[in-house]
């Protein structure tokens, strides 16, 4: 039994009657407990040959995807040293802009791994931004003797303490929500640790990337203090931003909060968003012929059995999966917890979930940039990262802003 009738359009009538085959599949191998992956390699099919009940293919208005050269810009020697550097997403983003990396440190060795993989040329060190003392001598190591820093600082101190999305499974009164900001014992003291470095090295402009929660915490007392300490010792610290990544290019529901400061005295002039909205439909219009990190999962037929029934948008109560809708943003891509791999959504016109490739594209990283490790582990980076485009247009307000004569 062969589906090549699928190739055509969605919601011809010749597909509706292979839908029908497609469930009968499915449901027989759910009600025998059979193997959906075994039994669909027998039929010469895959996963990718299935469809949703639902699969009309909605309107929506035709987008350029745009990539980071569309922002490239010529190399300068403007030095950016990266703190949580992660799988590299505010990283290259300032590469597209021209900075030039002095140093990138990150805590999680298979995070340097991809680091490296990807660009063998950046120094990447492994180490733990709270040892203050380890911190300085190495980065004192690539910067010179100068009493300031004649570049910037970029750095996301990890957002999970902060974070409603990574803790949205919980009820918020209830005793398993972790949401504790600050009072956390690994990652809540963080961002004071990175305000040390920037005070103790004194870069020209720092940059501080976190989730919109970090202002509700504690009332915001504690970001409050934070900024003070850093109006202390001399930066111009611009109010916090809160920008929807869907408005500067990204095809995905992501907010994040950015804090921009200098010492320069000259104005910040932030980055201005688009009058649209970035829709993820023309992502999954493009091919996936010898990509890596396009392994998918091979759900059981009684998981796919329940994806067949979602509608655009819908969630599987079950899985805590949705469905996503081509006609709007991807729902945000996130990392999970940091023992294992972030919760992935269902590809809108196959009733699977998304594979870390597929994600990738949606946090608009390069086809061509590699993430390492187990794919729970490859989940993690893509999640935790800024949108290399949205950072690339931090770079350019910051390089316009700052260091342009």
């Amino acid at each position: 039994m062969k589906f090549e009738q699928m190739q055509g359009t969605l919601f011809s009538s010749v597909l509706d009657e292979s839908t029908k085959m497609q469930l009968s599949i499915v449901e027989e191998c759910a009600a025998h407990g059979s193997s959906l992956a075994e039994t669909l390699i027998k039929l010469n099919l895959s996963y990718d040959d299935l469809r949703y009940k639902i699969n009309e293919t909605p309107q929506y208005p035709r987008q350029k995807i745009f990539t980071l050269s569309d922002f490239q810009e010529p190399e300068t020697n403007i030095p950016v040293i990266s703190f949580f550097s992660g799988a590299g997403g505010l990283d290259l983003g300032f590469e597209a802009l021209g900075f030039k990396h002095t140093l990138l440190i990150e805590k999680i060795p298979l995070f340097c791994e991809t680091l490296k993989v990807n660009r063998p040329n950046w120094a990447v060190y492994n180490g733990d931004i709270s040892k203050k003392q380890e911190m300085i001598l190495e980065i004192s190591k690539y910067i010179s003797d100068k009493e300031v820093f004649d570049g910037v600082f970029v750095g996301g101190p990890p957002c999970q303490p902060f974070s409603i999305a990574s803790n949205q499974r919980f009820a918020k009164n209830g005793e398993n929500f972790k949401r504790v900001g600050f009072s956390h014992e690994t990652n809540g003291n963080l961002l004071f640790d990175y305000i040390e470095m920037i005070k103790h090295f004194k870069p020209k402009v720092f940059l501080i990337e976190n989730v919109p929660g970090l202002k509700e915490i504690d009332n915001g007392d504690q970001l409050s203090k934070a900024c003070a300490e850093l109006e202390a010792a001399g930066y111009q610290v611009n109010d916090p931003m809160v920008l929807r990544a869907d408005y500067y290019y990204v095809p995905q529901q992501r907010t994040r909060l950015f804090i921009i400061g200098s010492r320069t005295g000259q104005v910040f002039k932030p980055p201005m968003p688009t009058s649209y909205s970035m829709v993820c439909g023309e992502v999954f219009d493009m091919p996936l012929f010898n990509v890596a990190n396009h392994q998918t999962r091979a759900h059981s037929a009684e998981s796919v059995r329940r994806y067949m029934e979602l509608a655009y948008g819908a969630r599987d109560q079950k899985g805590r999966v949705d469905r996503l809708d081509p006609s709007k943003p991807s729902k945000t891509i996130i990392a999970g917890g940091t023992n294992g791999g972030g919760r992935s959504h269902l590809h809108p016109y196959i009733p699977r979930t998304l594979s870390v490739r597929e994600s990738a594209r949606l946090q608009t990283f390069p086809d061509n940039y590699i993430f390492t490790g187990p794919v729970a582990r490859q989940f993690t980076q893509v999640g935790n990262a800024v949108p290399p485009l949205l950072a690339a247009q931090l770079a350019k307000a910051i390089k316009d802003s700052y260091f342009c004569e």
